[in-house]
C-alpha cells in the first residue's frame, strides 16, 4: 500500500487500492464501517429468522396438543 500526501492538504492522506484507484482515507473508513454494519444486520436477520421459526415450531406444537384433546374428547 503507497501513502501520498495531498498537496492542498496535509491531514489528507490518499491511499492507493490493489487496483489501482485513489481512494481518501476517509471513503476507506466508511466503507469498512458499512461492510462491518451489513455482516452485523444480516447476522441479526439470521437470528431473528431462527428465533421467529422456533416461535412457530412452540405454537404448531401447542395448536396439535390442543386440537388432539378438542378431538378425543368429543
Amino acid at each position: 500500500m503507497t501513502t501520498y500526501r495531498s498537496t492542498r492538504d496535509e491531514a489528507m492522506l490518499i491511499e492507493i487500492n490493489p487496483k489501482g484507484n485513489p481512494m481518501l482515507l476517509e471513503e476507506n473508513l466508511a466503507r469498512s464501517r458499512m461492510h462491518d454494519a451489513e455482516i452485523y444486520a444480516r447476522q441479526h436477520r439470521l437470528a431473528h429468522r431462527l428465533i421467529v421459526a422456533r416461535r412457530w415450531r412452540r405454537f404448531a406444537g401447542w395448536a396439535a396438543r390442543r386440537a388432539a384433546l378438542k378431538a378425543h374428547a368429543i
